[in-house]
């Protein structure tokens, strides 16, 4: 394992948000041919690795650069921290190139969380597409921890093909639970796939859940979003009750850049979760 004292340039823990921690590639594994989970593990032993459902960190490859990363682990066990990176550029294609045990830098947690506790005695939806269901993962893992204080919990899942599912085998696990309804879709099916085929909003009309006592979180690609949004409010959910990951166009983490400004928001420091009035008047609109 490479030494700490390579890591000169990351700062020591401190207050100030902008100063990266040192953490060292734990092991990395491939979800599919483009995304891969990191699991990280601190240079400082007593360093607090908790964090809230939905929160983000910065995530730094020395030399390369920084990205926004959601933390898609077990917020029940933070001493375990994973975060599933697609790789469509050069920083996040220079951290899924890694290997164990190299260092890599940390800033965060940032941001708020998925709203958990207020799904409590109520139904509770989870739409995901593609690679958002790495951001709904810990709260997943978070609602099955206490899963006696909801009602019916539905998951539904999309992706373009069943190739690019992530956490296939967690899928797998959570569809043979008796308390979970959990639906799988893909956009374009090949000969290996006999499930559900069409995009994940058509799972919708036929998941089993009751519209008027629903909290439904969702995230995906943003058209994927509009349109899950759509059909959920189709479905009778109460637009208070949606919430949404927006997370887009993050730099600084902070509000400094104001590079995430969204409509009189900035994803990064009022998000990246927000509930469906406060964002829902700048969904439709172009070039926001």
């Amino acid at each position: 394992m490479e030494s700490p004292k390579t890591t000169e340039t990351l700062a020591s823990p401190g207050l100030d948000p902008m100063l990266p921690r040192p953490f060292v590639l734990k092991s990395i594994e491939q979800e599919n041919v483009d995304t891969w989970t990191l699991e990280l593990e601190a240079v400082d032993a007593d360093g607090d690795l908790a964090f809230e459902p939905g929160q983000f960190n910065m995530v730094y490859r020395l030399g390369v650069g920084e990205v926004p990363i959601s933390i898609s682990s077990d917020p029940t066990r933070p001493e375990r921290l994973l975060h599933t990176i697609r790789s469509v550029g050069a920083v996040t294609g220079g951290l899924c190139a890694m290997k164990p045990g190299e260092i890599l830098g940390l800033r965060g947690p940032f941001g708020n969380a998925w709203p958990v506790s207020l799904a409590h005695d109520s139904d509770l939806v989870f739409v995901a597409g593609g690679i958002g269901l790495a951001p709904l993962r810990p709260a997943i893992y978070q609602v099955l921890s206490e899963r006696r204080r909801y009602g019916r919990v539905v998951i539904l899942y999309g992706a373009r093909s069943a190739g690019d599912m992530i956490f296939a085998e967690e899928l797998e696990t959570w569809r043979g639970r008796f308390d979970l309804d959990v639906q799988v879709t893909v956009d374009h099916a090949t000969g290996d796939w006999f499930g559900h085929v069409g995009v994940v909003t058509t799972l919708i009309p036929r998941a089993g859940f009751d519209p008027t006592h629903t909290v439904a979180m969702v995230c995906g690609p943003e058209v994927m979003m509009r349109f899950t949004v759509r059909s959920l409010v189709d479905r009778g959910v109460a637009s208070e009750g949606i919430y949404l990951s927006m997370e887009r166009n993050m730099k600084c983490a902070v509000g400094f850049c104001g590079h995430c400004q969204f409509g009189p928001s900035f994803i990064c420091k009022d998000g990246p979760v927000f509930s469906l009035p406060r964002v829902e008047r700048w969904l439709d609109t172009r070039e926001v």
